[in-house]
């Protein structure tokens, strides 16, 4: 079954590219550790998710591409033609002359309705080139305007146009610091709005994709394009075949279906977060030597600790013992220091992934009470390597991983709700106070539930 990606805004476009250049790397990469044979079935499986045929022969990603200047596009569109190893299909692009100034109601309410029917024509006629529709995945920014506020409109006309075709939206949640005044405004309505047209927002924030680039690739002087390619490597070690079940060497046919059966149980629930383990430059990968045990073992501390990256693990956190607080779960000054699941999907390839143990994963104490392991737990594996790594593994989960994050924001955009900063920006294009406010609601509710876990 096939995935057609929409692409939104600068930060939709560039990572959109990025992703599409790790998946066709991966599927041909000489190191692969398996035969011949399963090789050339595990790329006609990631072939017909993401990319399809065209008379020469180059394969053309599914995707559409869409922003409100031009220039982003044409760079995409070149670096992806320039590779000589696939492409974007010449007429899946839309832009204009006038981006959105970082303004969400001018991207929701001016763009949206304007160009609603020449963005919605182009999606239909990448769906009808799939033998099989899977789903939707949305690349988006929530901070600026374009790839936020028309994100959010696209999102909802798929939930209503396509109501049996699942939707994911992959999100950028931008630096703490700020890039934009206005984010925090920006970022709430985004997601209050995804939240109900959306089935699944799989979350990325910046701040941990740097530190990754610092700490664990050595890279000094970080550009979008690291931060982009360090998310890319995440979302295509997740999206990338694996086994259909236990013991059968055939690929799962529908990723983003199965996906969401394990990790999203309850809508109140769908904010999902990726950890990835080993990463590393490649000069450091040529020294390193790895194990199953030893990888599972940082993966799961860094779920359990909330650890966005095997470096710099709080190895003090622990799960909680039947009847006993949990150590770590309340600190005296009330910070969330163990990590809840309600989900969690684990992905391992690589050599010798047969003999992988993971049932430290399936510890009851690591999850909510209203959901049994057996159902909050899953495990997808191929032997096939991933990459440039001989074993690595991925943490999918459904946790308490963004209750601060998401409590900061609304905190910032409450207060300066209150004092009425920069609202007359969102009234001019239709946006009302009382928006901000269903809004703000929503998200309360969306952190308190978490937060009750």
């Amino acid at each position: 079954m096939s995935i057609v990606t929409v692409q939104l805004g600068q930060c939709g476009n560039q990572i959109g590219f990025e992703v599409f250049d790790a998946l066709f790397s991966d599927s041909h990469c000489s190191q692969a550790l398996c035969s011949k044979r399963e090789n050339e079935t595990y790329q006609a499986s990631c072939k017909e998710r993401f990319f399809r045929e065209e008379e020469d022969g180059v394969p053309i990603a599914r995707a559409v591409l869409v922003d409100m200047e031009p220039k982003v596009i044409n760079q995409t569109l070149c670096k992806a033609a320039h590779s000589g190893q696939w492409k974007y299909g010449q007429h899946a692009c839309f832009y204009q002359k006038q981006g959105s100034g970082n303004n969400w109601a001018y991207g929701y309410s001016v763009h949206g309705p304007r160009h609603e029917e020449s963005i919605m024509n182009l999606i239909q006629k990448e769906v009808e080139k799939c033998d099989s529709l899977s789903g939707f995945f949305i690349i988006m920014s929530m901070a600026g305007g374009t790839g936020s506020g028309l994100g959010a409109f696209l999102t909802q006309n798929l939930h209503e146009q396509y109501p049996h075709s699942l939707k994911m939206n992959q999100i950028i949640w931008p630096y703490e610091t700020g890039e934009v005044i206005v984010q925090n405004y920006n970022s709430v309505l985004t997601l209050s709005h995804l939240y109900r047209s959306s089935d699944a927002l799989l979350v990325h924030e910046n701040d941990a994709a740097h530190k990754i680039c610092a700490k664990l690739m050595n890279i000094k002087q970080i550009s979008f394009s690291n931060l982009n390619q360090v998310l890319a490597h995440q979302l295509g070690s997740v999206f990338q075949p694996t086994y259909a079940a236990e013991g059968s060497f055939h690929y799962r046919r529908n990723p983003l279906g199965d996906l969401m059966e394990s990790l999203v149980p309850h809508p109140e629930f769908k904010m999902l977060g990726i950890r990835n383990i080993p990463q590393m430059s490649e000069n450091s990968l040529v020294y390193s030597t790895f194990t199953w045990a030893g990888l599972l073992k940082h993966l799961r501390q860094m779920l359990i600790s909330n650890a966005k990256m095997e470096e710099g693990i709080d190895w003090q956190v622990r799960p909680p013992l039947a009847g006993i607080p949990p150590l770590g779960k309340m600190c005296p000054n009330k910070e969330l220091q163990f990590n809840t699941s309600i989900a969690n999907l684990l992905v391992l390839r690589g050599k010798g992934v047969q003999s992988a143990d993971v049932e430290g994963f399936k510890d009851p104490a690591l999850y909510t009470s209203w959901l049994d392991p057996v159902h909050a737990f899953h495990v997808w594996k191929t032997q096939r390597a991933f990459n440039k790594y001989e074993m690595s593994a991925a943490l999918v989960s459904n946790s308490q991983f963004l209750v601060k994050p998401l409590d900061r924001i609304v905190g910032k955009a409450w207060n300066m709700f209150a004092s009425k900063a920069y609202i007359h920006q969102y009234t001019k294009y239709g946006i009302e106070e009382e928006d901000f406010l269903d809004s703000f609601t929503l998200l309360e509710q969306v952190v308190t539930s978490y937060r009750n876990l």
